[in-house]
């Protein structure tokens, strides 16, 4: 809540002006701009990128109606301004970071309008609050309902990401670029920052915090939207058949002796149709031989890399681990590391140390 303080601060409005350009800027950016600056070759969701564009275009907008409201209207009542701006930060701005952290999720849609229902007794609280000139009324009600809102919003959104991971897992090869664990910890953090943001009660200090963690907030964005690949759910019908004797001999077949598996970005899709086969009926395969997609061609890749390394110790040739991973499918050695202990309980190192001993 902006004080006097504040407005007759140069250097404060300066930034906060500059603030709300830049996300005028970001906003304009992702809406008009097609291709991405930061990852060219990532191609983002189109629905992400306008939410998150609406996002820095509101939030602009806030920064407009909280200067507006504090210099040239109701000035002389400080109630009703403080009750009128908090509300439209609330009911406009908290269901539009609920959106892009929801679209963040590709595995399915997943609908807004229950959480814009939930902001309608921000509204009656607001309306209240000034017919009655009372701050409880209008501003703590609020506060009360809308913190419980956010709460039952991230115990959602967790067990929303739980599902999106298992989906990853189950049709996707390549998880770089794709999960989306950070915005967990993002959507917590942003709705601590809102908290402090309408509770700062006009102290100069935090007021310049809450711009700076502002500017955190669309950088971060920015690089989310331009770093997340589009995925595109795979929708089919389901197959009557259960017999999925066959199936693993096309699997050693068509992707283990053909080394299909080295492929990047491999989906669960792509590998069914080299099989002659479907998506839905490939996924209940795995499912009923008790392992994720993932793990399956982490494993091919994984025992790939063991044979090179192993080739390259017997003919006394030096090679790096990150070199090896590469030929074995993988773009990122974060990622490859991860999964060699995850598949071995050692970690890559480790294990090449072994080998050198034997």
């Amino acid at each position: 809540m902006y004080g006097q303080q504040s407005l007759n601060d140069l250097t404060f409005l300066m930034l906060y002006g500059g603030v709300a350009l830049l996300a005028v800027v970001a906003g304009l950016y992702l809406l008009f701009r097609k291709a991405n600056a930061i990852a060219p070759n990532i191609i983002p969701p189109k629905a992400l990128r306008r939410w998150t564009a609406a996002f820095f275009l509101m939030a602009a907008l806030s920064h407009v109606w909280w200067y507006v409201l504090g210099v040239y209207w109701l000035t002389d009542d400080r109630l009703v301004r403080n009750i009128i701006v908090i509300m439209l930060d609330n009911v406009i701005l908290v269901p539009l970071v609920m959106a892009v952290l929801l679209t963040l999720l590709q595995d399915r849609r997943r609908p807004l309008w229950p959480w814009l229902l939930l902001q309608g007794p921000v509204v009656v609280s607001a309306v209240i609050g000034i017919a009655r000139h009372d701050w409880f009324c209008g501003y703590e009600m609020a506060h009360y309902w809308l913190l419980a809102v956010i709460t039952f919003f991230v115990i959602y959104y967790i067990y929303a990401l739980r599902q999106y991971g298992c989906w990853l897992r189950e049709n996707f090869a390549d998880l770089e670029h794709k999960e989306v664990w950070q915005s967990l910890i993002f959507a917590i953090a942003l709705f601590v920052i809102y908290e402090f943001y309408t509770s700062n009660a006009g102290e100069l200090s935090k007021e310049y915090l809450a711009q700076v963690l502002t500017i955190v907030i669309i950088v971060f964005l920015v690089w989310r939207v331009e770093t997340l690949q589009r995925l595109e759910p795979n929708v089919e019908l389901e197959t009557d058949e259960n017999d999925y004797s066959h199936i693993g001999a096309l699997l050693e077949q068509q992707c283990e002796t053909s080394h299909f598996y080295l492929q990047h970005d491999l989906t669960l899709q792509q590998l069914a149709f080299i099989l002659g086969t479907n998506r839905t009926y490939l996924g209940a395969y795995f499912t009923q031989a008790g392992i994720t997609y993932n793990a399956y061609i982490n494993q091919l890749r994984i025992e790939h890399f063991k044979r090179l390394y192993m080739k390259a110790v017997a003919i006394s040739r030096t090679v790096t681990a990150r070199q090896l991973a590469s030929e074995s499918g993988y773009r990122s050695y974060s990622t490859f590391s991860l999964a060699f202990k995850q598949y071995t309980g050692q970690s890559v190192t480790a294990w090449m140390k072994t080998q050198q001993s034997n």
